[in-house]
């Protein structure tokens, strides 16, 4: 009797016939699972808890060409960004090789003309140097400038994460200084005009801060703690305050602009800015200004170029008998003058025409102590002059505590110059203080000339006769650039 058939299991198993192979079917679809896909990142423009958008480029591009059609100044700015779309940029960003990185949730709950002003904060900061200017900062100042001290109130340390009152902590706290410097820079003028402010926009008013100021003014004269938990979202990237962030391509990534291509594109803003000056507010005329030609101690120079006419020779030289010349003893019973000198008289022509500005005739009047230092602190050998088409009266300066300017009318200095050239004792150096847009005298004063010329456009400014150009200053004067 057979009994049951018993398992075999492994290498014992009795080969048998294989089962023939079922016919191949398409697989079943997979179980529609949810996937798990972690949200934005804290302080990204993208909501919590939503679906990521994608970058809506057609409105961000939108919003560049209503930049460009209310600024038209920085076009050639506008257009040389480079779009890098990184969702974990606040808002948008700029490094400081030209590239901008965009949020797409802030894209999308931003109207097209505030995204417009966002295109010219960002570009604002990359034309005037933001990066550069904050890295120097940095490195010539000490670690904890004005707020910046843990006793002040500054953010504790701790990390990158935030502090109990939502600061960011120290290690950030020096960046977010520079970049509230900047905004308060700029944000105080490039609104308006087709460019609506935003809430929440940096203003220097949040500190009761004058407008107009530099950067670096800000960063010196301010504390900013009170402002570190409310700000601490605001971000503008590297190009904004030349500290670098872990999103950023570097530079070594694509699409970045050299130094020279970025050099060419602010050298077109300032120019077209200097070509139009009208269309653009004061701080980027200014700011044109300076770019390529950074301002120079003109004072320091003026004060220089008078003390160089001062002491050419012949000017303020006399003989006298004081003291004999040594070459009298070459010359027995002759006593002989020596050649002595004496401190110089300055005269100083100031031009009152209607043409310049009550500021600049109050700099003119500020230079005007500055050249009695010039030549000794003698106060009493300087006088001044005021002329517009006609030359007033000399007035010393140590009698001229009220000095005021008369004029207002034309402008003409060779009456200046022949009432100064009149005075007695006749000056060793004539000053003056103009505009430029004058005629001058013919023949050269006997007499050093040193001119102080407050900067014009190189363009027409008589409505009556669109062809007039100004002569320029003489050759045998000494012309100092003032302002």
């Amino acid at each position: 009797m057979t009994g049951p058939a018993m398992p075999v299991t492994g290498a014992s198993k009795a080969p048998g016939p294989r089962p023939l192979p079922r016919p191949m079917s398409r697989p079943a679809p997979p179980r529609p699972v949810r996937a798990t896909v972690p949200g934005p990142p804290a302080g990204s423009g993208e909501p919590a808890g939503l679906p990521r958008l994608p970058l809506d480029m057609e409105k961000l591009l939108a919003a560049r060409l209503h930049a460009v059609k209310v600024r038209p100044y920085l076009a050639c700015a506008l257009f040389a960004l480079h779009v890098v779309e990184d969702r974990s940029v606040p808002t948008m960003a700029v490094d400081a090789y030209w590239r901008c990185y965009v949020s797409p949730g802030f894209v999308a709950r931003t109207s097209v003309e505030e995204l417009a002003g966002v295109w010219v904060h960002e570009v604002s900061h990359l034309l005037r140097d933001h990066h550069g200017r904050g890295e120097r900062y940095a490195r010539e100042q000490e670690e904890h400038g004005p707020g910046e001290r843990r006793e002040t109130g500054a953010p504790p340390a701790g990390g990158w994460g935030r502090s109990e009152t939502g600061a960011p902590p120290a290690a950030g706290w020096e960046r977010l200084r520079r970049n509230i410097a900047a905004d308060f820079e700029i944000n105080d003028d490039i609104y308006g005009d087709g460019l609506p402010r935003p809430a929440g926009a940096v203003l220097p008013s949040l500190l009761r801060l004058p407008d107009g100021l530099l950067m670096e003014e800000y960063l010196r004269t301010a504390s900013m703690s009170g402002l570190a938990a409310d700000l601490a979202w605001l971000d503008c990237g590297s190009g904004a305050d030349g500290q670098d962030r872990p999103w950023e391509l570097g530079p070594d990534g694509a699409h970045g602009l050299s130094r020279q291509q970025r050099d060419a594109v602010r050298f077109r803003v300032a120019e077209g800015i200097k070509g139009r000056p009208g269309d653009a507010p004061e701080g980027w005329r200014r700011w044109a200004d300076e770019a390529f030609h950074p301002p120079q101690p003109w004072r320091q120079l003026l004060g220089a170029a008078v003390r160089s006419a001062a002491g050419g020779p012949g000017v303020g030289e006399d003989h006298s008998y004081r003291r004999p010349s040594r070459r009298s003893a070459g010359v027995p019973g002759v006593l002989l003058p020596s050649l002595r000198r004496t401190p110089p008289r300055v005269c100083v022509v100031i031009d009152t025409s209607g043409s310049v500005s009550d500021a600049e005739l109050g700099s003119a009047l500020l230079e005007v102590a500055a050249i009695s230092r010039a030549v000794g602190g003698r106060r009493d050998l300087v006088s001044v002059i005021s002329c517009d088409a006609v030359a007033g009266v000399a007035v010393p300066l140590c009698r001229a505590e009220n000095l005021a300017l008369i004029g207002g009318g034309g402008t003409d200095l060779r009456s200046g110059f022949a009432r100064a050239l009149r005075s007695r004792p006749r000056p060793d150096v004539i000053v003056a203080l103009t505009d430029g847009q004058t005629p001058w005298p013919s023949a050269q004063p006997p007499c050093r000339t040193v001119v102080g010329l407050f900067p014009r456009p190189g363009r027409a400014v008589d409505e009556e006769n669109p062809g007039y150009v100004p002569d320029t200053p003489p050759s045998w004067a000494r012309v100092v650039t003032i302002g």
